[in-house]
């Protein structure tokens, strides 16, 4: 690896990320090294390169926390991971602090998460725990037609909303309402599908709109076109000619936006849940007495605990989710023009940036 590695370094707010080589550590006991195979452009490393959002290690770091590759190398007690393809949690829990023992893994305070605790995915080659690692099977992923690298965005565009399905509880019959399809929100749409739920998806995009109908979604609503109490009224209705319940909807909100958590959270129904999946820094004004008086609940959804992992994979390669028609793939070197794009919204599709091992700094 020596001479090879390099990753791209955030120095300060809004400025382009500069290419570094360096040699990876030789891995510490319970720590791997893997050779990177792709890492998915998410929302959040938006926040941090262009918000200043608060990241918990210091500048300069790699970005970029939907990982996938190989096992190229090991500290001790990690040897069966020798050689494997896997996904890299992007929030990895310690997993022997009261909080992991008792299965409240995601709120463990001695927490790694790559690209804000560690150094990222935007690199050749990243240094993690084993704690918590994903195996790929390579048959399964070349039968389903896919790449090591397209699973990258499995470690959160994915495992995100996975688990806030399986935390809110949505079964067969459900009527789920998702809002903001982008990115995460399209996953949501299609696992809450795969777990047998009537989706309802709600966006700006029409073209985001139309490609979800062929992966699950019932029926779409343009909130450029229709809102607020009319939207909720629309929904009730397809519901009612659907024989769909008028109550316990299960809604996520995705957008990470202040309009699309607005209206999510005028979505709610007696018994509903709203999940909070999407991230924004802005504030929103809401009446909280409609959880009281809707007798609903609120949960919020941080990362995926490592568990989970195998069965959201497992939907991914059985074809019950689909990635290919939602990412394209750009080289790492072009990692400042594609954060631009991302930013820009000129890209349709979640980016996956694939380094070149071999590439000179």
């Amino acid at each position: 690896m020596a001479g090879s590695a390099h990753r791209w370094l955030m120095n300060a707010v809004d400025e382009p990320m500069v290419k570094e080589a360096f040699d990876p550590p030789s891995p510490a006991a319970g720590e791997v090294v893997v050779e990177i195979a792709g890492c998915g452009v998410c929302h959040t490393d938006l926040g941090f390169l262009y918000q200043g959002l608060r990241l918990n290690h210091s500048l300069p770091l790699a970005l970029g926390h939907e990982v996938s590759g190989r096992i190229v190398d090991g500290g001790p007690g990690t040897e069966q991971w020798s050689g494997r393809a896997v996904i890299v949690p992007a929030v990895i829990p310690c997993g022997d602090c009261d909080h992991c023992r008792r299965g409240k893994d995601t709120i463990c305070r001695n927490q790694v998460m790559p690209g804000n605790d560690i150094h990222g995915g935007f690199a050749t080659h990243i240094t993690v725990p084993a704690t918590g690692l994903c195996p790929v099977d390579e048959d399964r992923l070349a039968a389903a037609g896919m790449g090591l690298a397209d699973v990258s965005v499995i470690a959160d565009a994915v495992t995100t909303p996975y688990q806030a399905v399986v935390q809110a509880g949505l079964e067969r019959g459900s009527l789920a309402v998702v809002v903001g399809i982008g990115g995460i929100g399209g996953y949501a749409a299609q696992i809450a599908a795969a777990f047998g739920a009537t989706v309802v998806a709600v966006d700006i995009d029409q073209d985001r709109l139309d490609a979800l109908s062929a992966h699950g979604v019932a029926k779409t609503f343009n909130t450029r076109d229709i809102d607020g109490r009319e939207l909720k009224k629309a929904i009730t209705g397809f519901a009612r000619d659907r024989d769909l319940p008028a109550t316990e909807w299960i809604i996520f909100e995705c957008s990470g936006t202040t309009a699309g958590q607005t209206t999510a959270y005028g979505l709610l129904v007696h018994g509903g849940t709203l999940c909070v999946v999407g991230f924004t820094m802005d504030k929103v004004e809401i009446r909280l007495a409609n959880l009281m008086a809707y007798h609903a609940r609120a949960l919020g959804n941080w990362g995926c605990a490592p568990k989970l992992y195998a069965d959201a994979l497992d939907l991914v390669l059985d074809g019950k989710i689909h990635i290919l028609p939602f990412v394209e793939h750009h080289p790492l070197e072009e990692i400042n023009a594609v954060f631009t794009a991302v930013h820009a919204h000129e890209l349709k599709r979640r980016a996956i940036l694939i380094p070149d091992p071999g590439g000179s700094a």
